[in-house]
């Protein structure tokens, strides 16, 4: 279902976190719960993953992850404060020691000059503060675009978690 390059990156991760007993948790916007459906995929992954929330629209974001709407109406759903309060948030309600977050304009519309299509941010947050990632995949297809933001969300969840904000 999962393409292998995610499949291991789940993999590792969930080892990683069997190992040192935290939990994960994601909240997702343009990925649709594809990062915590990359997770579930894996045997065994119930005992570290407490659960994704699917925030598509800025309602589910302030209703679900508990973002603020005043920073949603300030800085729009694509964007670094609104992705830093959506893991920060999600961790918070689904009580987890790392939840990961992504916000971004998957495609083929809906972008703008100042937020293209591809644009995606990312924040991770746990126990010693909140990291953040942007990145521009460009005019990709939506599918691709998606793809890449999974393998980074989990790229970023294990590194925040081996290193820390």
């Amino acid at each position: 279902m999962f393409d292998p390059d995610i499949r291991a990156l789940a993999a590792e991760l969930l080892d990683m976190s069997k190992e040192r007993g935290f939990t994960v948790a994601t909240i997702e916007s343009c990925t649709g719960g594809l990062v915590c459906g990359a997770l579930t995929a894996i045997a065994g992954s119930s005992a570290m993953v407490l659960g994704g929330l699917i925030t598509y629209a800025n309602e589910a974001k302030a209703a679900l992850a508990g973002v603020p709407e005043p920073l949603l109406k300030q800085h729009g759903a694509v964007s670094e404060p609104v992705a830093r309060a959506m893991a920060e948030g999600g961790r918070k309600r689904l009580d987890a020691t790392f939840a990961v977050s992504i916000t971004g304009v998957a495609g083929p519309g809906g972008g703008s000059v100042e937020k293209p299509v591809g644009l995606v941010h990312f924040a991770c947050a746990g126990p010693s503060g909140t990291r953040h990632r942007e990145r521009r995949f460009g005019e990709k297809s939506r599918d691709e675009i998606r793809r890449l933001s999974v393998l980074e969300a989990l790229d970023l969840l294990r590194e925040t978690a081996l290193t820390g904000p």
